[in-house]
């Protein structure tokens, strides 16, 4: 081959990789503008919706029931459009390379129940079939980034449910498995949801993770998104060294299966005060079953297993009469068709005062905690459960059996004093109005120099809590809980809570670096806040 054809050949490639690189460009900039045609339908249609029933209830202010209706639609109207805008700016973040996978120790079952009540109203509200199957856990503690993990599976979950036409089924199963070829304390989790939705075609299968993608715009299929919700579940999961498969087939369902390889946590030892107490469970699930027994037999405690609710009465009476007292009844998830849990629960507590009811279950405890409180049910434990989490929430429940768990009703903080750092005029007055109804007095700084200065300049003691806000002038949150929790004085280490719209991961360890003891996002979540409250104040 003589240099002209060398050179010929070689300005041939050239001019086929610049094509090929032309052509993915042109393809690119298509996709992008299809997307800015969606996000400019997407966010307009929540954004006319709040701006549409604001004006309709300030029309009809004295109209108590159309105030409230349109109320309702700014709330949900709000609600998607700050998923959009969380969606845009999380694939920002990852194509910035400034999306970060954390490390630490956190419980398998806190995740999987919290995964499951974030998705649980939007199946009601299509009336789906949601069914939960842990099959065969063993490890409850694992080391890896919890909120990456939830934010995958809520999304996951979210398309099955909203790909499902009303009335479907959502299967989400969790397995676990040794990792082959690593050492011990290495595990594979598999996350599996199946769903007998519209189903994909093969063809939108192989470019699903592609950002920008959807089967339809919402306009044509009526259902919301950006079309970035897959895109960013393929990165986090690869980011995770983890693996992601989908199956699916026009108007059969979709399966999507997720692998993780994860380190799993040494157990922690199981201390319990619940010697010579005597149990009764109410549990129709075999797997469930199994479960009790071997963490129960573990620590030789008497135990009695039923199907159903009356026959629960039948035994407490029964016992009553030997005197051989039950202390603790426990109400499984899976119940006799007409057992009613709080009927129950306000029976034995009233017959029987000595006695601590516990709830085991995926029920959404926010729904039903006030209606568990006034029944009398002392605890709380989510499925799926393990041993230690079984053992430590009955032994909890047994030592405050006076009182109620954590919840989401108001707290009384009567006498207590919470300052609240807010540099937004809007936000303060908001915050404020939200506090007021614990009756804890409330002073407020408008950043974080001010803040640092008046708590510095007040006695030991006088507040009993802070609410920072992270981003504001002269100083911010995390640098005036720095210097909070460097001046020398006993009240230095009170509760300081992060209340702020920088809600990704890297956001809530920074706050936890700076010192700070939780994390409630903006908008603030009501019920977030008073549980946080709760906790730290009650």
């Amino acid at each position: 081959m003589t240099d002209d054809q060398k050179t010929t050949e070689e300005l041939k490639k050239e001019i086929d990789e610049l094509k090929k690189q032309l052509s993915e460009a042109n393809a690119a900039n298509a996709a992008k503008e299809t997307f800015l045609s969606n996000m400019s339908h997407d966010i307009r249609t929540p954004m006319n919706a709040i701006i549409g029933m604001t004006a309709l209830a300030k029309k009809y202010i004295d109209e108590k029931q159309r105030v409230s209706d349109a109320l309702d639609k700014i709330d949900a109207a709000s609600t998607h459009l700050l998923s959009l805008i969380n969606d845009i700016l999380d694939m920002s973040r990852i194509n910035s390379g400034k999306m970060e996978i954390s490390f630490e120790k956190f419980s398998l079952p806190e995740l999987i129940n919290d995964t499951v009540n974030l998705i649980r109203p939007l199946l009601e509200e299509k009336h789906h079939k949601g069914v939960l199957d842990p099959e065969d856990l063993e490890t409850e503690y694992f080391f890896g980034d919890a909120l990456r993990i939830k934010q995958v599976l809520v999304n996951v979950l979210s398309n099955a449910v909203k790909y499902t036409n009303d009335g479907g089924e959502i299967l989400f199963t969790v397995k676990e498995a040794p990792a082959p070829g690593e050492g011990p304390n290495k595990k594979l989790l598999t996350f599996i949801c199946t769903d007998n939705g519209m189903g994909m075609s093969e063809e939108f299968v192989e470019r699903i993770f592609e950002p920008f993608e959807r089967v339809n715009n919402s306009t044509i299929s009526g259902i919301e998104g950006t079309g970035l919700g897959m895109s960013i579940v393929k990165r986090l999961v690869d980011a995770m060294n983890g693996s992601i498969d989908i199956q699916s087939a026009v108007g059969k369902g979709t399966t999507v299966t997720i692998t993780l390889p994860i380190e799993a946590a040494d157990e922690e030892e199981s201390s319990s005060d619940l010697a010579g107490k005597r149990i009764l469970i109410i549990e129709r699930n075999d797997r469930l079953y199994k479960k009790y027994v071997s963490a129960l037999d573990a620590l030789g405690l008497v135990y009695t297993i039923v199907d159903s609710a009356p026959e629960a009465i039948d035994a407490i009476t029964k016992g009553s009469f030997n005197n051989e007292f039950f202390d603790i009844l426990i109400i499984g998830d899976e119940r006799g068709p007409s057992d009613d849990i709080f009927e129950t629960a306000s029976y034995v507590t009233r017959s029987y005062s000595g006695m601590t009811v516990v709830l085991v279950s995926t029920d959404d405890w926010q729904n039903i905690e006030y209606q568990a409180e006034k029944s009398g049910i002392a605890g709380f434990i989510p499925v799926p459960f393990f041993k230690r989490s079984l053992l430590t929430g009955l032994s909890k429940a047994v030592s405050n059996n006076s009182e109620s768990s954590e919840g989401n009703s108001l707290p009384d903080l009567t006498g207590k004093r919470i300052l609240l750092v807010e540099d937004n005029m809007i936000n303060r007055e908001i915050a404020k109005e939200i506090l007021s109804s614990t009756k804890a007095l409330i002073e407020t700084a408008e950043n974080g120099k001010e803040a640092v200065d008046l708590f510095a300049s007040s006695g030991n003691g006088y507040f009993d809590a802070i609410l920072m806000d992270v981003q504001m002038p002269v100083m911010d949150g995390y640098e005036a809980t720095r210097q909070i929790r460097a001046l020398e004085r006993a009240d230095s280490t009170l509760p300081i809570f992060a209340m702020t719209a920088n809600t990704f991961a890297e956001d809530i360890a920074k706050a936890r670096s700076a010192g700070m003891d939780g994390h409630i996002p903006k908008p603030i979540d009501i019920t977030v806040l008073m549980q946080t409250l709760k906790r730290a104040l009650s």
